[in-house]
């Protein structure tokens, strides 16, 4: 493990009373990130989207330079709308968007113009207001079955793996995104990698499919967790009270144990890269409350 210092805090937050220092100190002594693990703390969402911003445009500008290319995969949820920096200046005027590429780490298996596509949502919230070519954008295919979307979006990145548009993790052959951006579901979930499901097993597949989500759409297809794992970077933006308990059990040492839920969340943990949480109060409520009271008692699923 890294030292408890590797916690990062949004100056805003911790600046702005004594209380919150005491605070601070007291969390970042509580929880020693695993390895190559950073939190960051926020006190609004429009910290967050700022800092958020500021972190996708370094991993863009380092990928570039070192690959040539920026290969990024997103998740739906609230997620695209923390990204609405990227769309004004000066992100918009200063990153090489020609060199972005975009995939989905999940996607539910509907029509492209659907209310309950992310790739609808992405393409009007994002998508629309930055000069990435159409070309670059990998969505899946809506007009097959979901077995058969799982299967041609596979394909799709194995051909961009062969000419390295995507990278190769070096410990596994997985492709090695640049970034990939995550959201956690109350229930612990990531990307469409739910709680106790056969999916969370796969070590060969790169993507696959579901046919019974708990959370409608019951059809999606979903990177395995090695495919994360092996990414450069991973995020996860983790925003509301309905979201603390999933945090910490995610995140907290003092989750461990054979009483511990075995949430896919705490399963994100990097092979080769670093992995960042981007957490709001309400949702890093659960890890204030531990430090408040030695006498806290650990919430329970």
């Amino acid at each position: 493990m890294l030292t408890a210092g590797m916690l990062s805090w949004n100056n805003s937050w911790h600046s702005s009373s004594t209380e919150n220092r005491t605070m601070e100190r007291e969390i970042v002594a509580s929880y020693e990130p695993k390895k190559n693990n950073e939190i960051r703390m926020f006190e609004s969402s429009d910290e967050m989207a700022t800092d958020l911003a500021e972190y996708i445009s370094q991993v863009s500008e380092i990928s570039i330079k070192e690959r040539g290319y920026f290969a990024i995969a997103l998740s739906g949820g609230p997620l695209i709308s923390f990204m609405r920096k990227l769309c004004e200046a000066p992100y918009n005027k200063t990153l090489d968007w020609s060199k972005w590429y975009i995939f989905w780490a999940d996607e539910r298996a509907v029509a492209k113009n659907h209310v309950d596509s992310y790739y609808k949502s992405t393409k009007e919230d994002f998508l629309s207001k930055v000069p990435i070519l159409n070309g670059h954008v990998y969505s899946i295919n809506d007009n097959v079955t979901v077995e058969d979307a799982a299967t041609d979006y596979e394909f799709v990145i194995r051909q961009l793996v062969k000419i390295r548009t995507v990278g190769v993790s070096e410990s596994n052959d997985c492709p090695k995104f640049d970034l990939i951006l995550l959201s956690i579901g109350s229930d612990g979930h990531v990307a469409s990698l739910f709680p106790n499901h056969p999916a969370l097993e796969l070590k060969d597949d790169w993507v696959t499919y579901i046919t019974d989500s708990p959370v409608p759409p019951p059809e999606r297809i979903t990177f395995t967790l090695p495919v994360i794992n092996s990414a450069s970077n991973i995020a996860v933006v983790a925003t509301g009270e309905d979201k603390a308990k999933a945090v910490y059990f995610a995140i907290s040492d003092g989750a461990e144990g054979p009483d511990a839920p075995s949430i896919p969340a705490r399963m994100v943990q990097p092979t080769d890269g670093k992995l960042v949480w981007f957490l709001d109060k309400a949702s890093a409520s659960f890890l204030e409350a531990k430090t408040k009271n030695d006498g806290y008692e650990h919430p329970k699923y």
